[in-house]
């Protein structure tokens, strides 16, 4: 038996997945690192601590391992989408990794905008400017700290970063280049009219490759400290919302995706270039070759549910923390709950506003709390799929990955507020999954990644709407899409007060 190893390197944890020909997860192992949040609205990590647990995580994984190390044949990456790695001529770290949920680069968006112009930017980057891509952190290291950037040689993504020290290849590629707004999505290349009118040097960025090209192997010092064979084939990867989308066997047309880990996604498959839904959503370049997919984005989806855990219940584990949620009637009790803890993405672009518990009553318990942010972290999703539905999409059936996963009550919430048919698979870990699958497809076990999804994804359970359940979620999401208009000015006003 032959087998991969899939990576996803996550903003909380890098979990690792061995996974063999027959699409089974033999071994799963993860390993935590620190955020580092100086100020509010600054998020950052330290790369080292990503090559550190990784490598920790593998040599776990192999010490477990019963068979020959030659047959662990590939290994490919899943990461977290945005982030900045700066490095200098010796291509070592300049500083700490500015991640996605960095949101200090408000003026630097303004800035793009002036000088790219908006309508440019959408026609080449396909998205708008805002706080989470890569490009305005490039710009805020540029006017905060000129002498360091004067030193940098190139920039990477968080992923590409991890594979470049297990290679010491460099190298990125499309799905994830796609999140930088440095990219010409289309085209598949860096814009050299992007880089020009902001005035970053086209050197800075890296070369890109596919997905599932072939990279390079392992170092023979990455051999030594994890235990595979210097003979492990190593092979691009992909952003995660990517790998979730391919590890969820989102690879035609009509295949929609949710994911709730940190951050939430819904993810759609496109297969034309020339979509355009006006910046209202994401549109970048998919895991598969020559593929698209359209996205909107919740900044604290499952973070906000964390959040509320080491905040009111630290030391209770989460099926503790939602024992008996499926007893809590629809609404709450009338509870409402905006996931805006670190700003908002889709559809409100605001790094300023902030969350909200909306009608809290002396009856109210612990439990309806709980109720309340599984029900606002998915209305917050379901403006993303409004938006797909009233740009023409039909969306009927949505494959949920991830924590939101994880508890069948909230699947059966996400089809009433969804208003669609909910498939769980056997795995939730749909980027660490899309990892193994690109190494999988990169090894030659499968002609394509669609062949290589009836393996690799199985559906074992599904929900279904509940047609009373849906009118009243109908009604919640009426009043819910008031909340941010009413505590905006609120949430800009309390700014100054924040620490």
């Amino acid at each position: 038996m032959k087998y991969v190893i899939g990576v996803d390197l996550g903003t909380s944890a890098v979990k690792v997945l061995l996974m063999n020909q027959l699409g089974e997860v033999c071994v799963e192992i993860s390993q935590p690192y620190p955020l580092i949040q100086e100020k509010s609205g600054y998020s950052e990590q330290d790369p080292e601590e990503w090559v550190d647990k990784t490598i920790t995580a593998i040599s776990m994984l192999v010490k477990g391992f019963g068979g020959s190390l030659d047959d662990i044949e590939g290994i490919s990456f899943s990461g977290q989408m945005h982030g900045l790695v700066l490095l200098d001529q010796q291509n070592e770290v300049l500083r700490n990794a500015i991640l996605w949920n960095d949101v200090r680069t408000s003026n630097q968006c303004e800035e793009i905008y002036k000088l790219v112009g908006k309508e440019t930017l959408l026609k080449i980057a396909k998205n708008p400017a805002l706080e989470g891509f890569t490009l305005p952190k490039l710009l805020w290291v540029k006017e905060h700290e000129p002498e360091l950037y004067r030193k940098a040689k190139t920039f990477l993504l968080p992923k590409d970063y991890l594979r470049f020290r297990l290679t010491g290849q460099i190298h990125s590629e499309y799905s994830d280049a796609a999140g930088t707004l440095l990219l010409d999505v289309a085209n598949k290349r860096w814009s050299r009219e992007i880089c020009e009118a902001v005035g970053v040097d086209l050197t800075l960025c890296p070369q890109l490759v596919e997905p599932h090209q072939f990279v390079g192997t392992i170092t023979s010092e990455i051999a030594r400290r994890t235990g595979l064979s210097v003979y492990t084939k190593v092979f691009a990867g992909g952003a995660d919302n990517a790998c979730g989308a391919i590890g969820s066997g989102i690879l035609e047309v009509g295949k929609t995706l949710c994911s709730i880990g940190t951050s939430g996604v819904v993810l759609s498959y496109e297969e034309k270039k020339e979509r355009d839904f006006k910046g209202k959503v994401h549109y970048f370049n998919h895991g598969k070759e020559n593929a698209f997919y359209t996205m909107g984005v919740t900044l604290a989806a499952g973070y906000s549910l964390n959040w509320f855990k080491e905040s009111f219940a630290q030391k209770e584990d989460y099926d503790t923390l939602l024992t008996g949620v499926e007893e809590v009637a629809i609404g709450a009790n009338g509870l409402l709950f905006t996931p805006y803890l670190a700003g908002e993405r889709t559809p409100h672009a605001d790094a300023f506003i902030r969350g909200s518990f909306i009608g809290v009553d002396s009856s109210h318990k612990r439990i309806d709390f709980v109720r309340a942010v599984i029900e606002g972290i998915t209305f917050s999703l379901n403006e993303s799929i409004e938006i797909f539905r009233d740009g023409g999409k039909k969306i009927d059936t949505i494959v949920s990955i991830g924590g939101g996963a994880k508890n069948d009550t909230w699947l059966q919430i996400q089809a009433d507020i969804f208003n669609v048919k909910i498939q769980k698979l056997s795995s939730e870990q749909g980027p660490g999954i899309g990892a193994a699958m690109i190494a999988a497809l990169g090894c030659g076990w499968y002609s394509s990644l669609n062949e290589c999804a009836e393996s690799f994804t199985k559906v074992v359970k599904t929900f279904e709407p509940i047609e009373k359940n849906v009118r009243q979620y109908e009604e919640l999401f009426r009043l819910y899409k008031k909340v941010y208009q009413s505590t905006k000015e609120i949430s800009e006003g309390l700014a100054s007060f924040r620490n």
